[in-house]
């Protein structure tokens, strides 16, 4: 007969006996297993748990920057885009051709786990398993409970107990660790994004033969009454998808639309993907005593555009120095800094990339005459630089000056759209 347990004397037992790491992060994408792997290159002692088999839907986009500053190898880039092309919701089309650069496309699921492989060999104890929550000892220490993926020999899944000294959540858009410990950390906005992976065609449906080295983006009500609808090349396979914060929308019924429009309707189906994508960052990322949040958790997805990996991979090496500076002084208010620098860095571009979206995407009449805009040459060349550069671009004063004024132009019907 097997003796009857008490299970918070069991719970008592795991949490004494559990091991302890200078930082536990919990979420294993481009976030989290970049702040993995900057703490473990300093030396610290870094778990890293992650949820196995989950891929988020994403157009995969990275610029240049990321590339060279995250040091990308080029294997892991699937197609190198030279440029887009907007369409309005009449169907006009505007080519936006990309001088001097590209748009990195890379496949979430090697990318993430390159990452992730990145920063167990610099140090980092990887852990399959679901965050449950974050517990406290009897000295208020943070303890994290997660649910392995793997049974143990007797055939369970018991919970697991680390203790960590500070813990970095990048568990993404809604996220739990935020909820739990972050003041509002649950009243994040977010669209939801769906999309569906195709394998590549030679040509599109009206015989056209389909452009692998082209990003298609496009502005209609029916497809997105407040995002856009996209189809990004990802060499043999190609994602189409959108994204909308409304209620009511069928992401399905909008993607079939769209795949019909783009001559896509009958290409293989791979997979499907949905998932929610924050759209503005929180008023803050720490809880003042031990925990940080990074990427999706933390909000920091551009507006507008919806890019999120190159936000995500700086926020979480901005999460990982604040974690270092607050092990180094004792000074939990270290855990501030991530948010103050990536703001202070960044802040402009979510503000002026937000301001877009609230106004030119309201209705399909302003989104003509945006994608008109978009026919200008110094909307594209200050458009691209600012991408692929990732910072608004201030070196051609004139420019900025010569938008603006066909901005109010098109804003007072001055202009055709």
């Amino acid at each position: 007969m097997r003796a009857e347990t008490n299970p918070e004397t069991t719970a008592a037992t795991a949490t004494a006996n559990a091991p302890i790491y200078d930082v536990v992060v919990i979420g294993g994408g481009p976030s989290g297993a970049t702040a993995a792997e900057r703490l473990a290159k300093a030396g610290r002692s870094v778990l890293l748990i992650d949820r196995a088999g989950r891929i988020k839907p994403c157009g995969g986009a990275i610029p240049p920057r990321l590339v060279r500053d995250f040091a990308i190898p080029d294997a892991l880039l699937v197609a190198r885009i030279q440029g887009a092309r907007i369409i309005s919701p009449s169907g006009k089309q505007v080519a936006m051709p990309i001088e001097g650069g590209y748009v990195g496309m890379v496949d979430r699921e090697d990318f993430d786990e390159y990452l992730r492989v990145r920063a167990a060999n610099a140090g980092a104890e990887r852990a399959t398993g679901t965050f449950e929550a974050i517990e406290r000892d009897g000295a208020g220490a943070a303890v994290v409970r997660y649910r392995p993926k793997t049974v143990d020999a007797d055939g369970r899944r018991d919970p697991v107990r680390v203790r960590a000294r500070y813990v970095i959540g990048a568990d993404g858009a809604r996220s739990n660790v935020g909820r739990q410990e972050v003041k509002d950390g649950d009243k994040i906005p977010y669209v939801i994004a769906y999309h569906e992976i195709i394998k590549t065609p030679e040509t599109a449906e009206d015989g056209a033969a389909f452009d692998g080295l082209r990003c298609d983006v496009v502005y209609r009500g029916s497809i997105s009454p407040d995002f856009y609808g996209w189809v990004f090349p990802h060499g043999a396979k190609t994602s189409v998808g959108m994204g909308t914060g409304v209620d009511g929308v069928s992401l399905k019924s909008a993607t079939a639309e769209l795949r019909k429009a783009s001559g896509l309707e009958h290409a293989e189906t791979v997979r499907t993907e949905g998932a929610p994508i924050p759209l503005k960052p929180l008023k803050r990322w720490d809880n003042g005593r031990d925990v940080v949040l990074a990427g999706d958790a933390a909000g920091v997805v551009a507006p507008a555009s919806g890019e999120g990996i190159y936000y995500a991979m700086i926020g979480g090496e901005l999460a990982a120095d604040a974690c270092e500076l607050a092990l180094e002084t004792g000074d939990a208010k270290a855990l501030g800094t991530a948010r103050k620098r990536f703001m202070k860095e960044h802040g402009r571009v979510f503000w002026v990339l937000g301001l877009l979206q609230w106004f030119w995407y309201s209705s399909d009449k302003r989104r003509e005459k945006f994608v008109a805009m978009c026919a200008d040459p110094d909307v594209q060349r200050l458009t691209w630089e600012s991408y692929m550069n990732k910072k608004l671009v201030r070196k051609d004063p004139m420019a900025h000056v010569r938008v603006f004024m066909k901005d109010m132009a098109q804003l007072l019907g001055l202009a055709r759209a």
